[in-house]
């Protein structure tokens, strides 16, 4: 069931709120960047994702063919959110840090749903052949 959730940097600079659904799905990547910051994502469409504070202190990171844009509080260095957009997923979305959720218990985290995605071949469809490390 969705749910709306606060979210923050270590710092607390940066905030926001999310409407997701743990259960339904999160995904963990083993793309470079995903699999060296551990990563644990679940996707808020735009309608679903507020920035509420400190979009002063965002830094903005892109890479390869510049599609996702990762978000890291320039004070801490967390990165809470990225945004992307996929026809897929209705347009824009925020690709939110679990590991960041303030107000998600530990059981819904460990009841949360996990796909693992192959994003160092750039086939985010299928999941790789080790998953243990992500």
């Amino acid at each position: 069931m969705k749910r709306t959730y606060h979210g923050s940097c270590h710092c607390g600079a940066v905030r926001f709120a999310c409407t997701v659904d743990l259960a339904a799905m999160t995904s963990k990547c083993n793309c470079s960047v995903c699999a060296k910051s551990r990563f644990w994502k679940a996707i808020a469409t735009r309608d679903a994702f507020e920035l509420l504070e400190g979009k002063e202190f965002l830094t903005e990171y892109t890479f390869g063919r510049n599609v996702i844009r990762h978000y890291f509080c320039r004070r801490c260095g967390v990165k809470a959110f990225g945004r992307g957009e996929a026809k897929e997923l209705g347009g824009e979305f925020h690709a939110v840090n679990l590991a960041c959720l303030d107000d998600a218990s530990d059981e819904e985290l460990a009841g949360a749903h996990v796909k693992y995605e192959d994003g160092r071949h750039d086939h985010w469809e299928r999941e790789p052949a080790e998953t243990r490390h992500l």
